[in-house]
């Protein structure tokens, strides 16, 4: 895998003009043009910067880890740095949008340096791109041509502040945004707890929990096609709890199916629910119910 460890190593690779500053870059197809790359396909990449952009998809296939963007209608993709890019020669944008990129060093010294590793959306796989509306758009454009007017004009010892100050607000918006894309996919949202919930329910059903163990949540989320990350944010979005916990109470309401199974001993039960230690199953089933897995079960035996 090639990895490029300055920013304009990566606009080289990629056939751009070489950025006016050393660690940040602004292409818009309002003011200086938005360049053609000029790889028609790439093996997976990395590079030490940040990437946002906003492109509205043609055909072909651009992969960001293991799934694909979807740019049907145009989204604001975000990059961090030492994510892995790969696109095949069949990709196609329209020739607008734009594209904001800077390496990590930039923002060394700034509250956003720390800030930026808090918005989720730079983790996330390909097909959760922002999606924005139009009014979204112009909102986004107008910040984004103030930071070009800055980056094109007036470098001096004001210009790093102003942007840094400009990228800020982008990425508040951009945040804003977000809350408002898991409003409106609730019905998604909803769709992927019973997803979540349909899997563990085979995987139980199948034997794998006594023989493989505990699925940990990020073999969850790659079975549901989506982030570890988004997964434990639409969760908790929409039911107050995370993934962990989902899991957590999943196991907890089969142990207390089989723990009023006579033929079971409290140990026997902790590994058929994929539990390496029985005396973990004990902990976190007293301190979900109050009471340990014995006491529940004289508790609530069958007579």
């Amino acid at each position: 895998m090639q990895h490029f460890n300055t920013l304009s190593s990566y606009l080289d690779y990629l056939g751009f003009p070489s950025p006016e500053h050393p660690m940040l870059c602004v292409f818009n197809s309002k003011g200086n043009g938005f360049p053609v790359c000029s790889k028609e396909s790439s093996p997976p990449i990395t590079n030490d910067c940040y990437s946002i952009s906003f492109k509205k998809y043609v055909k072909g296939d651009l992969n960001y880890g293991r799934t694909k963007y979807d740019f049907t209608n145009g989204a604001l993709i975000f990059i961090a740095p030492r994510q892995v890019m790969q696109w095949d020669k069949n990709v196609a944008f329209e020739p607008n949008g734009f594209s904001i990129n800077f390496h990590e060093d930039f923002l060394k010294g700034t509250e956003l340096a720390q800030q930026i590793k808090k918005y989720g959306f730079f983790s996330y796989t390909v097909n959760e791109a922002l999606h924005l509306s139009p009014k979204e758009e112009k909102q986004i454009e107008s910040i984004v041509e103030n930071i070009e007017i800055e980056y094109q004009n007036n470098q001096d010892e004001f210009s790093k502040e102003i942007i840094i100050s400009q990228l800020d607000t982008l990425l508040k918006y951009a945040n804003r945004f977000y809350e408002r894309q898991f409003i409106n996919r609730k019905e998604l949202s909803n769709n992927l707890l019973e997803q979540f919930n349909h899997y563990l329910n085979s995987y139980f059903e199948s034997g794998k929990l006594q023989e493989n163990g505990i699925p940990n949540i990020e073999q969850i989320a790659d079975k549901l096609s989506v982030s570890q990350r988004y997964l434990s944010d639409t969760l908790k979005k929409e039911t107050g709890k995370t993934t962990t916990e989902h899991l957590h109470l999943f196991l907890i309401d089969e142990a207390k199916n089989i723990l009023l199974q006579p033929n079971k001993t409290v140990s026997e039960v902790a590994y058929d629910l994929g539990f390496e230690y029985p005396a973990y199953f004990s902990r976190l089933f007293k301190k979900k119910e109050g009471i340990s897995p014995t006491e529940y079960r004289e508790k609530y035996k069958l007579n």
